[in-house]
This record gives structure tokens, sequence and C-alpha cells, in this order.
């Protein structure tokens, strides 16, 4: 049988006992979310005072989006598809990711079935901002086909950050006589500073634009995650997806290099989203484009 000789005593301790418990356990708590409070706080009042342009740099009426994907959803049916560049202003320097269509060679384009626009030159919507061509610090490339490089060189004073496997890839014979890229539209490369990377890459050192590997639609395929300090992380996608359909449902272009990386590319992408709360942008989808404040106005 147990000793109860001390119950009273024990019984009045008790509340005590609660109380201080009751007191460590709301402390331990606030302590919890102050330290969960507090790097969500320094990552907004810390970051640098980046700022997101979307360019118009041209469009494509597709008679036939069959090749959009490799499972037949496409099959007859015709669609619309935008091709945006985009200017990321930071401290340390400009940053143009994909450079659009070539508007001097349109009629020129390997794209069956596809009638190709061009409005504005991308030199003309610079200007509106007060930027001419050889004030751009950086430029970076999600890809190299054709309708992503195809301003590039006019940025001759710009460092060009450089997937080195992609570049090997875009510029070998086998690729260049399918049309699907125009090594012309980058000539330029070879004679200006450039930078050779492979994998995720920092570009300004401070973690608020990253450009990161996603292979499968090309072999160095690329998204870029930007950092605001109002709109928060925007992670655009390239031509990871093309259509809002096909990021919804996970469709693999007949084009893509490799099905099975553009895969793990999917899910690479949508984890990031995740992790970092960032807005996704399916950069050819119409919707997407609109949802971005329009040209000469910043996402910041």
């Amino acid at each position: 049988m147990l000793d109860d000789r001390n119950s009273d005593t024990r019984e009045h301790r008790r509340p005590l006992e609660r109380s201080a418990l009751g007191r460590w356990a709301l402390a331990s708590c606030a302590l919890a979310i102050a330290c969960a409070v507090a790097p969500a706080i320094a990552d907004s009042t810390s970051a640098p005072a980046v700022r997101l342009y979307a360019l118009d740099c041209g469009r494509f009426d597709a008679s036939d989006m069959s090749s959009f994907s490799d499972t037949g959803e496409y099959d007859g049916r015709s669609g619309k598809l935008v091709d945006p560049c985009f200017l990321i202003r930071h401290p340390q320097g400009d940053l143009l990711w994909d450079t659009g269509l070539n508007e001097q060679t349109l009629g020129q384009t390997p794209v069956p079935g596809a009638q190709l626009h061009y409005d504005t030159p991308l030199a003309t919507q610079l200007a509106q901002i007060g930027l001419d061509t050889s004030a751009i610090e950086f430029i970076a490339f999600s890809h190299m086909h054709f309708d992503h490089t195809g301003g590039a060189n006019a940025f001759t004073n710009a460092t060009w950050i450089l997937n080195a496997r992609e570049l090997s890839w875009a510029t070998s014979p086998e690729v260049v006589q399918t049309g699907a890229t125009d090594p012309t539209t980058f000539s330029a490369y070879a004679n200006v500073a450039t930078q050779l990377i492979d994998g995720d890459h920092d570009v300004f050192g401070d973690g608020s634009v990253r450009i990161l590997r996603a292979p499968g639609h090309t072999p160095g395929h690329q998204m870029l995650l930007v950092t605001l300090p109002k709109a928060g992380r925007i992670l655009l996608g390239g031509d990871l997806f093309h259509t809002k359909e096909n990021e919804r449902e996970w469709r693999v272009p007949v084009f893509n290099v490799n099905r099975a990386d553009t895969l793990a590319s999917f899910d690479r992408a949508r984890r990031l989203s995740r992790s970092y709360r960032a807005r996704f942008i399916v950069q050819h989808s119409p919707e997407d484009f609109a949802s971005l404040p329009q040209f000469p106005a910043p996402l910041e």
C-alpha cells in the first residue's frame, strides 16, 4: 500500500507546480514564436531594393499546339503564347533574364504553323525607364532556344552568365540544324565578358536573385528565383511549363530533350514554391504575364 501521509502537502503543491509549468510553457511558446517570426521580419526588412519588370519581347499565335504535350491533349487545338523578357534591377546592377524574339528575323524563325509578333523593340522599352542596352550589367537565359536569345547581341557591355552545358548543346551542329537554336542571335558571347556556371548560382551573392537548375526542356534549362522586398519571392519558370494547363497537369512537350529530367524539375519547382512560398510564373502564359504590372511599372 502506497504511503499517503503527505498527500495533503502534495495536493497543495500541485497548483503551484501547474502554475509554474504553465508560465514556463507560455514563455517557451513566446520564445518559439519570436524565433519563428524574427527571420521573417529580418528577411523582409533586410531585403535589398530589388525590382522586377516584365517586358513584352514577342508573342506566338499557334495554329497547332499538339507538340506541347506528348500525351495528346493539344491535338487539333490552337493557342496563344507570350514571350517576355524580365529586367531585375538590383543595387549592384541590372540583370536581363531572357531576350525574347529577334525582331529583325521574325519571318525566318522555324515555327511551322505559328505567326510571330513583336510590337515594340526591347531597346525602345528599356528607354522608357531611362536605360539603353549598354547600361545592362548582366544577362542570363532560362535556356538558349531561339525565342529566348533573339535580342542578346545588343548587350555587348554586359557580362553574360551562361550555363556551360546549355551553351555546348545550343551550339552543337546537330541542334543548330534542327532550328531549335539560332547561334547567330547570341554570337556576341564569344567576344564579351562571360561567366560560365554549372548548376545553381547566386547572381549578386546575397540570395536575392538566384539562378536554379531545372534541366529537361533542354540540358541546361534554368529558373530564376527573385526575392522582392514587398511582393516576396517570384519564381520565373523559363520553359519548364508553357501553359497554365501544363503546369496543373505536369504535361511534357514532345520536343523536351529528357522526360525524366523534366519531371524531376517539375518536382523541384513545386518544392521550391512551397518551401519559399514563391509565386510561380509560367513565362509563356498570357495569363501570368497579364497578372504582372504592365511595363514600365515594376513589381517590388
